[in-house]
């Protein structure tokens, strides 16, 4: 069994430490995450025990790299929401838990950290102002864990906790298979890698690939998922593709690999749209950024009938014409920007 976890909450609540600290792993890769001592990038990391399989996408917390946020986001199973016990909750805590909201997300726990920087009874408030932020939605019943990674209170259980959740994906693994690409490399003695998270169906080495809206295919020449050669990945899982037959400097993040001509490309579609609670009003004729998948496009929107703008906290119909292609499923969930 197979979940993808990702991270949530402001930059500086330790979102970074507390998976290293349930991981191993420092998902802060790049230099210059290093060395400016915040996460820019999203990063990875794995926790197995027996057959359970829990891949965690760390994602930055600033608000300047917000695109970044809902690249790693966009396929997760569950949610851990991150705030600071000196800090409570801060502006991208509450963009962040809007986001994997409206993206559908049904699963996830809250996690306060830093405890050993606040007295029990500032945890308590800390605890009480989640509790807000989170009333009626899917993490109103979450369970919240207390943390502090330096000295490990509370990681245990949290880790166990993380374990048993699950995620059926029966009906996901009998379509064609499709991969959003999330990060592109190339690797001497390999070639083109991208990876993702398959979003459906299987993928096998060998198999032929078509990357989407490209209009170009590639051979799998073989996968890995995380540093581990694998002959089959199936939906759910974290994934490593090598490709053959194309360069790395031709894909880019958004891209899909799936299975060839199972799929069409399009630039205009209709769509259900609710406007967050606080947020600007959408305009007719207003141009946006759209977040679909790992896709970030540009799009002009009309909205339908008399309607001259969704107001916050309201919902309407709209047409959104992208300025380029990508793959759209009915049902699919998008950010607007």
């Amino acid at each position: 069994m197979s979940v993808v976890i990702g991270t949530a909450g402001h930059i500086d609540h330790g979102k970074t430490t507390l998976v290293r600290a349930l991981t191993g792993v420092d998902t802060d890769r790049l230099p210059d995450e290093k060395r400016r001592g915040i996460t820019i990038d999203i990063g990875f990391a794995q926790m197995r025990s027996g057959e359970r399989n829990i891949s965690f996408i760390d994602v930055p917390g600033h608000e300047r790299f917000v695109r970044n946020m809902l690249a790693g986001v966009s396929g997760i199973d569950a949610v851990m929401l991150v705030v600071a016990a000196d800090d409570g909750v801060m502006p991208q805590t509450r963009e962040h838990f809007e986001i994997c909201r409206l993206l559908g997300v049904e699963d996830g726990v809250i996690v306060i950290t830093k405890a050993s920087l606040a007295e029990n009874a500032l945890i308590d408030l800390v605890r009480e102002d989640v509790g807000e932020l989170v009333k009626d939605s899917f993490l109103e019943n979450a369970c919240i864990f207390v943390t502090d990674a330096p000295t490990g209170r509370g990681i245990d259980d949290l880790r166990e906790h993380l374990l048993m959740l699950s995620r059926d994906r029966s009906k996901s693994l009998r379509k064609a298979y499709r991969l959003p690409i999330d990060r592109v490399f190339s690797q001497k003695g390999f070639g083109t890698i991208v990876t993702g998270t398959l979003a459906a169906g299987e993928i096998r080495a060998g198999d032929e690939g078509e990357i989407y809206p490209l209009d170009r295919t590639a051979r799998v020449r073989g996968l890995q998922n995380h540093d581990r050669t694998i002959e089959k990945a199936v939906a759910g899982m974290r994934v490593a593709v090598n490709l053959a037959g194309i360069e790395r400097r031709d894909l880019s993040r958004g891209d899909v690999v799936g299975e060839v001509g199972a799929f069409q490309a399009a630039n205009v579609f209709d769509a259900a749209v609710e406007a967050c609670r606080e947020a600007k009003a959408l305009k007719d004729r207003q141009r946006v950024r759209v977040h679909i998948g790992t896709k970030e496009l540009m799009a002009r929107v009309s909205l339908f009938g008399s309607q001259k703008e969704i107001a916050d906290g309201r919902q309407g119909l709209a047409r959104f014409r992208l300025e380029g292609k990508t793959l759209i499923f009915a049902g699919e969930r998008f950010i607007i920007r």
